[in-house]
């Protein structure tokens, strides 16, 4: 035979070449410039080598491969026991129950309030950042169970029953009594099939269970829920009328707390009808649930239901920003690995300038919402020490941080992510198309965050009853921003494009509420990215927010030739740290 005849090995056509490795076995905090620089100045460095750890554990093969399988296994619901009788329990796979401890264990449940100190807020949200690159679906009760506490608080009585249990890091997934368990994990119950975001339409009722009424007393509620968030949580936030009447003659809502086992110790009337087949956030369960006289005990005032979990669903509005700025990282530092193993047409992805202006942008898309969700955090832990009647800047620019801010970052970040990752997936090409890699599952979690706690319009919406009833907090945010902006053109010109916005007719304002928080975001994130070096500061401005590259946002991978796209995506995740 000639021996430069090409041969092959019977049961073989080619050699695999040309593909990247699966990204594992780095720090996911440690590769995060961005992150580790918001960490300090939100005064939180004391947290800074727990989440060195937390970021190393996070990006082991072996943590990954959890997030795999708890989406290829989903949860399953149980009716019914071997005998017959009603059980409504959830089952899991194993890698569930290994993703909720290592979160529990993280503290991320309850940080800022088993922990207090400077900085708790934000050292809380950067690990729940890190655990959201990783998967998102175990967040999920996390994300309520924290929300909850700030409720919960304000019932002194309940919640000195319920303290250990829900401080506690350890992770206890039995079924079983409150009273006969070490921690307990809470969920929310509001939508109805009539009302969906409308919660002012529902109709579950609730009627005292003795001669007690109002808060504290126990109620028997009768009546459905279209969403009932992670059914296997140990009890639910819900709402449900009594016979306080809001002024429209229509009984009020209230606010209950729902535990899954009655007092007694027998199992509450909560009935779980089926599982919802969701697009994305397989990993958890949601519910649809039917109520037959199911105990609850009234907390909040009768008929201030919804102020009284709004406050809940404002924690959960932040976690939903960050659980989508994680979405982007996860997808990014993905596509920049991917670029820097795969060649075409004669040479690496990562050095070809077209695919470099693509990772920049996104990069900076990334670096912006970080930025922003830390800098919420530090918000939500100002207003939260505020006293009631402070009208200095600082409370004042919290509250507006807070009220304003918030909603207008869940309403344009969740929605951004959407198109960030299907971005990222191109990158990959058809690789990032199928279920064996991590990219299809991200783009199938992106859609999530922006429809949960309230769609686009409804944070718009949000945002334009937020800066009329905040006016005075409003007033002091855009006083700081214009004096930060003094000796920038484009931020002047951008402030100056959001007054005339605002200053417009109530239905002109009304119809041009998305641009109104998007415009708000885009200030907000530019004003952030001055902590940034330059370079990433001038070119999310430039592209963002100044007129003569208005169309450079339209898709990534617009950015003008003049910026360093190869030094912006060195500072997203350098190449020796992975």
């Amino acid at each position: 035979m000639n021996p430069t005849e090409v041969t092959h090995r019977p049961g073989t056509t080619h050699e695999v070449t040309n593909q990247a490795p699966p990204l594992a076995d780095y720090n996911l905090f440690t590769t995060d410039a961005a992150l580790g620089e918001a960490l300090a100045r939100a005064g939180a460095d004391w947290h800074r080598e727990t989440l060195v750890c937390h970021g190393e554990t996070l990006g082991k093969a072996q943590t990954l491969a959890l997030a795999d399988l708890a989406n290829r296994h989903e949860p399953e619901l149980h009716t019914h026991s071997p005998r017959g009788e009603r059980i409504d329990a959830i089952e899991f796979h194993p890698a569930w129950h290994e993703l909720l401890a290592l979160l529990r264990e993280q503290g991320l449940h309850a940080l800022p309030y088993s922990d207090p100190r400077p900085g708790a807020m934000a050292a809380r949200c950067a690990g729940y950042f890190l655990h959201a690159q990783i998967e998102s679906g175990s967040l999920c009760p996390l994300t309520m169970t924290f929300a909850s506490i700030a409720v919960l608080q304000r019932e002194p009585a309940l919640f000195e029953t319920l303290r250990a249990p829900l401080y506690t890091r350890e992770y206890d997934a039995r079924d079983l009594p409150l009273a006969q368990k070490r921690s307990m994990m809470i969920g929310m119950g509001m939508t109805e099939k009539q009302g969906g975001s409308d919660v002012r339409s529902n109709r579950t009722e609730a009627r005292a269970a003795g001669v007690e009424t109002g808060r504290g007393a126990a109620y028997l509620l009768t009546g459905h829920k279209w969403f009932f968030s992670a059914p296997q949580c140990d009890a639910h936030l819900v709402l449900a009328r009594t016979t306080e009447h809001d002024g429209s003659g229509v009984p009020g809502l209230s606010c209950f707390f729902v535990p899954r086992y009655r007092p007694d110790g027998t199992k509450n009337a909560v009935n779980v009808q089926r599982l919802k087949n969701k697009l994305g956030n397989r990993s958890n369960a949601s519910s649809e649930v039917e109520f037959f006289d199911a105990y609850g005990v009234m907390i909040g005032d009768e008929g201030r239901g919804v102020p009284t979990i709004i406050e809940m669903a404002n924690y959960t509005r932040l976690d939903c920003v960050i659980g989508s700025a994680a979405l982007m990282r996860a997808a990014l530092v993905q596509a920049i690995h991917h670029a820097r193993h795969r060649s075409a047409f004669g040479r690496v992805l990562a050095e070809q300038p077209l695919m470099q202006n693509v990772l920049a942008d996104l990069a900076l898309e990334s670096e912006a919402a970080t930025a922003l969700f830390m800098r919420l955090a530090r918000a939500f832990e100002d207003s939260a020490d505020a006293q009631p009647g402070d009208t200095d800047d600082k409370s004042l620019e919290a509250r507006a941080w807070r009220r304003i801010v918030t909603p207008a970052a869940k309403f344009w970040v969740c929605k951004r992510t959407l198109a960030f990752t299907g971005e990222a997936m191109e990158v990959w090409g058809g690789n990032g198309y199928v279920e064996e890699g991590p990219m299809a599952r991200f783009y199938r979690e992106a859609p999530v965050n922006s429809i949960w706690e309230g769609s686009g319009n409804v944070m718009c919406l949000d945002v334009l009853r937020a800066l009329e009833r905040e006016a005075d907090a409003a007033q002091a945010l855009f006083l700081a921003w214009r004096r930060d902006a003094q000796t920038h053109p484009v931020l002047n010109a951008a402030l100056d494009r959001l007054s005339v916005l605002l200053n417009g007719a109530p239905g002109t304002r009304e119809a041009s509420a998305r641009r109104i928080a998007q415009q708000i975001v885009l200030i907000a994130q530019a004003m952030l990215l001055r902590d940034a070096p330059p370079e990433m500061a001038q070119a999310f401005i430039a592209t963002r927010l100044d007129e003569h590259d208005a169309d450079c946002d339209r898709v990534f991978g617009t950015l003008p030739a003049r910026f360093d796209h190869a030094a912006i995506i060195e500072r997203a995740f350098a190449s020796s740290q992975a």
